[in-house]
């Protein structure tokens, strides 16, 4: 029998039940699968092909509902997976300037940018600030990091409507916004934290953890960790279903106004199911991260759009007792392991006998985010401060240039020097040139056109000099060190001659090995055409 497009009545009956049941039962990939193949029912098509193709894939959809809806494993690595984003860090620019800056940013290749918190925050002294001030008279950068309410806008980062307009800007030029989001504390001064919010979540009482308002003394502690103050900021109950509409709300608020990703702040300070419950507070089970990536409703309220709609990582900075393959199950996370061993390679100048290979980190490195820098290291203990831009910027062409990871590049305040690291130290400005240096653009855009090529990396005899070979079609070549250096590596490059796309400067591959003069404190980006 086959089906004519002057259809039966029953036939345009079974082809409904099945439309019916795709649309209830089954997950939007595989919903597309079935349509096209009613699709072909109505094409003149075999009703005994047609079911026999139905029956397989129905079969496949009884697998796939054993896991989850959104589920991912981010601790299994898949060794075909590859990269291609880039996120700039566009740290304490206000809305009005990176809406400025949005074409700029696109035309270095970034495929993300991520915001300062953009929450209400503690706000002592207006909008007139600096970053840092010595003399503690003015606010610091630190401020939008202690909220006083989930609402959007701050004197820092701008007004909602100000945030409208960059998030056009972003659509505009197809850049995703990641928002920085901190649920786990309040700003310090609890006494600043909005009326209207505390009512909100049934009371100050019922705000904060019952041991919130006790500092941290030690960090490997789940117990203080997860349920104590940390920094001096009183730890919020984010297991009581009051707050956690009222941050979900929040969240949807940010998503509807094109919003697709978040930065969770402190994450490893928000517990997970195995951490120590707050009995005393009344709380029965950790489910704030079930709540924040849409597993459950709280209250009516849940996430808008599906989790894997959007780009979502945490500060789960590694350390001991850090359960990483519990928050792995929820997020991405973030490989500050390995940006202490690369940024230890860039201070020595030479990465002899250090492995630069290994992530460092549980989780499957596809699914972590790494930096050279972050606004942490370069401003808390001025970790990377010391760090001059040719040497973040070899670090980040290095980091970019490798199959997996999200790397992040952190921006640098206007002007900074190793001698004055807060430069112009003005909130809402933008970062120095070094974002949108040729070479940084140019991995930027080296990383989306090596997807699905594997890698290799390579170091030279010396340490001086790193090569990450991208299967047969690019490779990226970068001098630490402070002396000019011949590179001779294996690389998996078609024989032939290779010009820089930056400087135009010219290597050779013969027998399977790459040759080359490098400058120091240079990068190089070859690729095959």
């Amino acid at each position: 029998m086959r089906i004519s497009k002057k259809n039966s009545g029953d036939d345009i009956f079974i082809a409904g039940i099945l439309f019916v049941f795709l649309r209830c039962s089954l997950d939007r990939p595989l919903q597309f699968v079935i349509q096209y193949i009613i699709n072909q029912a109505f094409n003149s098509v075999s009703l005994t092909t047609i079911m026999k193709k139905l029956t397989l894939v129905l079969a496949a959809a009884s697998l796939l509902a054993a896991t989850p809806a959104g589920a991912k494993d981010r601790i299994t690595h898949n060794p075909d997976a590859t990269n291609t984003e880039t996120i700039l860090h566009a740290w304490s620019w206000n809305f009005p300037t990176i809406a400025e800056n949005m074409a700029r940013i696109a035309d270095a290749g970034y495929t993300m940018v991520q915001t300062s918190p953009v929450q209400h925050c503690y706000d002592p002294h207006g909008t007139t600030r600096k970053l840092f001030d010595d003399k503690g008279t003015e606010g610091n950068w630190y401020y939008y990091y202690q909220p006083t309410d989930w609402k959007i806008g701050n004197s820092i980062v701008g007004t909602r409507e100000q945030m409208k307009a960059m998030l056009d800007s972003a659509a505009k030029y197809n850049v995703k916004v990641i928002v920085d989001v901190l649920p786990n504390h309040t700003a310090f001064d609890i006494d600043q934290v909005s009326p209207e919010f505390y009512a909100a979540v049934g009371g100050r009482d019922k705000m904060y953890h019952s041991s919130g308002l006790n500092p941290i003394r030690d960090y490997n502690d789940r117990f203080q960790c997860t349920l104590e103050g940390t920094g001096g900021l009183p730890d919020v109950n984010t297991e009581n279903p009051a707050f956690q509409k009222y941050y979900m709300e929040f969240i949807n608020d940010l998503i509807n106004m094109g919003v697709r990703g978040f930065r969770y702040d402190t994450a490893k300070h928000i517990g997970v199911h195995s951490d120590p419950v707050d009995t005393a507070s009344g709380v029965k089970e950790n489910d704030f991260w079930d709540v924040a990536t849409g597993r459950k409703a709280v209250k009516g309220v849940k996430l808008v759009i599906p989790e894997d709609s959007l780009f979502i990582y945490g500060e789960v900075l590694q350390d001991k007792n850090v359960p990483e393959k519990e928050y792995a199950d929820y997020m991405g996370q973030t490989a500050s392991s390995y940006g202490h061993v690369l940024r230890e390679a860039l201070e020595k100048k030479n990465a002899a006998g250090m492995d630069l290979k290994d992530w460092r980190h549980d989780a499957a490195p596809e699914y972590l985010t790494s930096w050279v820098e972050s606004h942490d290291t370069y401003c808390n203990a001025h970790e990377s401060a010391s760090l001059t831009d040719d040497q973040i910027r070899t670090g980040w062409v290095f980091l970019t240039a490798r199959q997996n990871s999200v790397p992040l590049f952190f921006s640098r305040p206007m002007n900074s020097t190793r001698e004055n690291y807060w430069g112009d130290n003005l909130l809402g400005k933008r970062g120095n040139d070094e974002f949108f240096h040729p070479e940084v653009a140019a991995v930027n855009k080296f990383r989306q056109a090596m997807k699905g090529q594997k890698e290799d990396i390579q170091t030279t005899e010396n340490g001086d000099v790193l090569v990450v070979n991208r299967g047969k079609k690019g490779a990226a070549i970068v001098n630490i060190a402070d002396f000019a250096s011949f590179v001779d590596v294996p690389t998996g490059l078609p024989a032939g001659t290779y010009r820089d796309v930056v400087y135009g400067h010219e290597f050779k591959v013969k027998g399977g090995r790459l040759h080359g003069l490098t400058a120091p404190h240079r990068t190089y980006i070859l690729q095959k055409k």
